[in-house]
């Protein structure tokens, strides 16, 4: 099995609460937080670890919130590479309230990264090995714009490394521009913005997945269907993996969870109907949790089970 590595430009430590009730101006008392690293790529080597793999997180971390960051990682046994940062890295909040169900994520800014820091990840990810995997993930923080992670990405594969990209909008479309990517996952809504049309009919959505398949674009194309699970088209043709009907605690760190499964099997050359059906496996096993909880093995291994006798 081929390395793996992530990229987080925008980290994050997240807190989790539990509150009886939410109004406003009065004061919300609030259950001791739980901490837990936060950030796309972050969750993403996460979730690896979580399954048995090993994946190591590169991402910039300042202040007292990148310490406890790195240090909540180390109780993780994720490796890491880190940058040191000038801002601290930001802090999100998630609330859950116990007698509606409801959930409230307040998100942060990520911290700005300036040109120095930004070329010192950059030399950590040029750093990365030929034939392992590199997956980049999440949010762009202040100071890097498109531009900047196309140019990363060029690079990344000039030097021979694989990248799967886990994003949206223009950091998305301008990642596909440069072509050779070996996985994306967006959503339906996102695919259609790619594909600069409405998608209203199931065969709609394997079309255009197809069609960045074909483009050379993408080499792999999963597209999250929610509650329908997932579509995996490659050039070998496609899979439709529904999930199994579980009680849904909440739906973060799903998306990552799903990621993290599906580059695990990329990274052990597993067709792309194992790879869907383990992905979907972690994702769903992700949302039987509460707060900002990722997929467990043994979940993951029930309803992966579940999966490949259905």
């Amino acid at each position: 099995m081929v390395n793996i590595y992530t990229l987080t430009l925008a980290p994050s430590l997240d807190s989790a609460t539990l509150t009886p009730q939410i109004y406003p101006e009065g004061k919300l008392r609030c259950s001791a937080p739980v901490f837990e690293p936060g950030g796309g790529g972050i969750n993403v080597a996460r979730a690896i670890t979580f399954l048995g793999g090993k994946s190591t997180a590169i991402f910039p971390a300042g202040g007292a919130t990148g310490e406890h960051l790195i240090s909540l990682l180390a109780n993780e046994q994720v490796p890491v590479q880190t940058v040191p940062a000038h801002d601290w890295t930001r802090q999100n909040l998630h609330v859950h309230v116990e007698t509606s169900g409801e959930q409230y994520r307040f998100v942060m800014p990520g911290a700005a990264l300036n040109e120095d820091e930004f070329r010192q990840l950059e030399l950590k990810v040029l750093q990365i090995e030929v034939g392992a995997i590199l997956v980049i993930s999440g949010s762009l923080p202040p100071g890097v714009g498109v531009a900047k992670l196309v140019e990363l990405i060029k690079s990344a594969q000039q030097h021979g490394i694989r990248c799967v990209v886990d994003s949206s909008g223009d950091a998305l479309s301008t990642a596909l521009d440069v072509g050779g990517i070996e996985l994306v996952k967006p959503n339906q809504k996102e695919l259609s913005v790619l594909v600069q049309r409405e998608l209203t009919q199931p065969d709609d959505v394997r079309k255009a997945a197809e069609e960045i398949v074909r483009s050379g674009k993408a080499r792999r194309v999963v597209v999250s269907l929610g509650p329908q699970g997932a579509l995996g088209v490659d050039a070998t043709g496609s899979v439709q993996v529904v999930p199994p009907p579980v009680k849904s605690q909440s739906t973060v760190g799903a998306g990552d969870s799903m990621v993290g499964a599906m580059t695990l099997k990329l990274a052990e050359s597993a067709s792309l109907d194992e790879m869907v059906r383990y992905g979907v496996a972690a994702g769903s096993a992700a949302t039987i949790n509460q707060g900002t909880r990722l997929c467990s093995l043994e979940n993951t291994r029930t309803i992966y089970d579940y999966l490949c006798r259905s």
